[in-house]
């Protein structure tokens, strides 16, 4: 059974597409099938810039095991005093990062 289960965030990065590298303004954060992954139900990561087309995203299937090591992982890395530090400046310099980045949820059925 499909979850359609979806969150997406706005974003500011990079990544590195197809043939070249681009910019990331969106991720989009799925539970659902996977289209390569051997799993039945993955962690669906679309890195994406809207404004470029539909071929401007970088694609990530996850066993849902290995998406709680990242996000344990991501959680590590933050908590160093160089990312802390970072995260401090970046909330009080930067006019667009707010406290809680932009989220919408959609859940179907």
């Amino acid at each position: 059974m499909c979850t359609w289960i979806t969150e997406r965030i706005d974003a500011k990065g990079a990544a590195r597409g197809v043939p070249e590298w681009m910019n990331v303004t969106a991720i989009n954060v799925m539970y659902d099938h996977p289209v390569r992954a051997p799993y039945d139900h993955a962690l669906l990561l679309d890195f994406i810039d809207p404004a470029r087309g539909v071929g401007a995203r970088v694609g990530i299937e996850l066993s849902a095991a290995t998406a709680r090591e990242l996000v344990r992982a991501i959680e590590a890395a933050l908590a160093s005093p160089e990312a802390v530090s970072d995260l401090a400046a970046q909330y009080t310099t930067d006019p667009h990062v707010e406290t809680s980045p932009n989220r919408s949820t959609s859940v179907g059925v």
